[in-house]
């Protein structure tokens, strides 16, 4: 116990400890690679097309209706309940893939799973609430880093436990069951954190206020409360009126949260620059949920799982390898982004496109993993990016509103495309047509992305130009001796 209370009185190292330990064993995953071979197989006797078709699209609409009352209910509770939550939903998610049978199951499955998704906001913002600023970076690169261990090392274990062991799918999902547990009891040993980013002490939420939006009133220094009027102090008011200023003290400080949101909302979005990268954000993530979604069933279509082979856990242990590596290079590229930025993101959503084409239109299931290493690679660069260059232009309660809308559209533009493309409601298209589907959008948003990239570069070209031009004319002294000739 006394070493528990030294760790717990060190600040930031044992919140940040707690959830990394959390984090590693939510995503240590040895069966997740493997979940389309396990439903379509004897174990659950579903068929390709009604996983497609049906089971697939309940995650996409769930996630996309849980995700804006999470993030609200999220920091009203300070985040520590949701995690729970979170961890109680895995443990589930497991029990159901473990014992339970049917399509009714499996369909509360994919429910369930999308309140898991819809959680993570949580994990990623917790840490914030509990620590302060100058260790946002360390924690948020440990969090990051165990997410991607675990969840390489699940998949790694995943494929040496089926191609050297033998293993049912069922045992891994059993050892599933158990790392869901792991970080379901560690949960509870989170801190509770005093306040959330959002839903603070009114004295904060009314001083925010006043500062961003220009409202008329002040805040006491000395007591942290709003002496717009004049009031007495609690000890000598009557109990009535104490029990109406508590009501009123409630009803105000929810008016001044979402008066905060607006603000914040109005801050993110008043440059043009924040509003070009949340647009990629927002349109390659949509995709690259569609793709990871569905890529299982594309290998099982080329390499069907009851006739060979299985190597899902080690192309998404790869996957992951690459992509880490990529966005770590991120912070040793120097470049004026501003200027680059733009057709960067063109460019390599070229780079995706045509790796989802290589996907579609090959007959090798080798080539198809291959594709889907350069694609999530690339995707995971360019989010890093992405989010580096939202994230040095705002505060982190202006960042964390608008990872929240940003994902709210994309999961929007993803219900969209589920409806129209996969649900047996909309056209309900093979697995090799969405995936040429797939491909399509992303040229889009390459050429769209191109263009906007040489319009920048060549405006700042341009002004560079004018510029310089215009340094050199008051600089050169037979230009002002002519000049003064005429006059």
């Amino acid at each position: 116990m006394a070493c528990l209370e030294k760790a717990q009185s060190s600040g930031w190292v044992y919140p940040t400890a707690v959830l990394c330990f959390y984090g590693f064993f939510a995503n240590f995953k040895p069966a997740e690679p493997f979940l389309t071979p396990y439903l379509v197989g004897s174990y659950k006797n579903i068929s390709e097309e009604q996983v497609t078709n049906i089971l697939f699209p309940i995650w996409t609409y769930s996630y996309l209706a849980l995700l804006f009352p999470v993030f609200l209910i999220t920091d009203f509770l300070r985040y520590k309940p949701v995690i729970v939550v979170q961890g109680i939903c895995l443990v589930i998610n497991y029990v159901l893939l473990c014992f339970a049978q049917g399509m009714p199951a499996m369909k509360y499955l994919q429910f369930n799973n999308g309140m898991v998704t819809a959680s993570e906001v949580a994990y990623f913002s917790y840490i914030y609430s509990v620590v302060s600023l100058d260790q946002y970076q360390k924690v948020t690169s440990y969090l990051r880093s165990t997410t991607l261990v675990g969840y390489t090392l699940g998949s790694t274990l995943g494929q040496l436990l089926l191609s050297v062991g033998n293993m049912p799918y069922f045992y891994l999902n059993a050892i599933n069951l158990g790392t869901a547990s792991v970080a379901f009891l560690s949960s509870f040993f989170l801190p509770m954190p005093r306040s959330g980013m959002f839903y603070k002490k009114e004295s904060v939420a009314v001083s925010k206020q006043n500062n961003h939006c220009g409202t008329n009133g002040t805040v006491n220094s000395t007591t942290g409360t709003n002496t717009l009027s004049a009031s007495p102090p609690d000890s000598i008011m009557p109990e009535n009126n104490k029990k109406d200023k508590g009501l009123e003290h409630k009803t105000h400080s929810v008016a001044s949260v979402l008066l905060q949101l607006w603000c914040s909302f109005k801050e993110c979005y008043s440059s043009r620059r924040l509003i070009y990268w949340s647009l990629w954000w927002a349109f390659a993530t949509c995709g690259y949920y569609q793709i990871f979604n569905y890529t299982q069933l594309l290998w099982n279509h080329l390499e069907p799982s009851m006739n060979a082979s299985v190597y899902n856990g080690g192309v998404e242990a790869v996957t992951t390898l690459v992509g880490a590596i990529a966005s770590f290079s991120v912070g040793y590229v120097k470049l004026n982004w501003d200027i680059w930025g733009e057709l960067a993101l063109g460019m390599f959503s070229a780079v995706n496109a045509g790796a989802v084409y290589m996907m579609a239109f090959t007959n090798s299931i080798w080539v198809c993993y291959a594709g889907y290493v350069a694609f999530k690679a690339s995707y995971m660069l360019l989010i890093t990016i992405t989010t580096f260059q939202i994230a040095a232009n705002l505060s982190m309660e202006c960042y964390a509103l608008m990872f929240g809308v940003n994902t709210f559209v994309a999961l929007v533009l993803q219900t969209i495309l589920t409806a129209i493309v996969v649900d047996q409601n909309g056209l309900g298209l093979d697995i090799v047509t969405q995936f040429i589907i797939y491909g399509s959008y992303y040229v889009v948003i390459s050429v769209l992305f191109l263009i906007r990239g040489v319009y920048t570069m060549s405006h700042y070209k341009c002004g560079r130009t004018t510029s310089d031009s215009c340094e050199d004319f008051t600089r050169d002294p037979k230009v002002h001796v002519i000049f003064s000739d005429k006059l």
